[in-house]
């Protein structure tokens, strides 16, 4: 019995996520010329071509779809590589206090992001740093450390004390053992961060549309969602288009390293 229910809600779940992407590349295939202006079922035509190229050159998500990759990518890893010298520093070294330092970072997790907006403007508009790309880089690096800590902090505490030990009767240096011993053995660990990381900066809405605004700076979600006032006109098919182009990037990224991704969520959960 509990075999089946589970099986039962397993494959409901499947239905319901696959019922909005059959929706959207449906209608995503319709010509504009042919949409009804309701959701349909059926496809009308086939113009998916058509407007996947108004969506990626004349509705300008090519420019910002290059943008987000690399604000993606940069900060994603910038996080990681910041993340695991923190755990680094509160697994490993001798820091006092190190619960009280595991928290303090923690803690960037546990606010919502709604309550950052009005002073990061204030201080943006203040040190010219509104509506540019260090700007939005700092700020996703920022929100995107405390949790990549968690995740290998974690699997860093799995790390028996005696390699470190082992290394220093060597006499390597605490930097000479986190880049030669402990990054090598979190690969998993550290590569399930950054997929976590990249996710999030690359589906980032918020800080898109509150910390930018012109076609140079703005990442892809900030440029997808202005496609509702520039194409109205055009009809949804050139909208949902663009949805399917910018939902490429995280899934390629899953598809491809799902095997390190389960590895490093598994060791993290020890």
């Amino acid at each position: 019995m509990g075999r089946t229910f589970r099986n039962l809600f397993v494959a409901g779940t499947v239905v319901l996520w696959l019922v909005p992407v059959y929706l959207l590349v449906v209608n995503a295939l319709t010509p504009v010329a042919s949409y009804t202006g309701n959701a349909s079922w059926t496809s009308h035509g086939f113009a998916l071509w058509d407007n996947l190229s108004t969506a990626w050159t004349k509705a300008g998500i090519g420019h910002s779809f290059l943008q987000s990759l690399m604000y993606a990518v940069v900060c994603g890893g910038a996080a990681v590589l910041i993340a695991a010298m923190a755990a680094f520093a509160v697994v490993v070294l001798p820091l006092p206090k190190p619960a009280f330092w595991f928290w303090l970072i923690y803690s960037g997790t546990l606010f919502p992001l709604q309550m950052f907006l009005a002073p990061l403007f204030g201080m943006y508009a203040d040190g010219n740093l509104y509506d540019t790309r260090l700007g939005l880089m700092l700020v996703y690096v920022a929100y995107a450390v405390p949790f990549a800590f968690f995740l290998v902090r974690n699997q860093m505490t799995t790390m028996p004390p005696e390699v470190t030990e082992a290394a220093m009767l060597d006499g390597a240096s605490f930097w000479r053992i986190f880049w030669r011993i402990h990054i090598p053995l979190m690969a998993s660990s550290l590569g399930a961060a950054f997929i976590f990381q990249f996710t999030a900066v690359w589906n980032d809405l918020l800080f898109g549309i509150t910390l930018s605004r012109s076609p140079d700076v703005q990442p892809v979600m900030a440029t997808l969602s202005n496609l509702n006032n520039s194409y109205a006109s055009s009809g949804p098919p050139v909208i949902l288009a663009g949805a399917l182009i910018v939902s490429v990037p995280t899934l390629v990224v899953f598809l491809t390293f799902r095997g390190l991704f389960l590895r490093g969520v598994a060791a993290t959960a020890r």
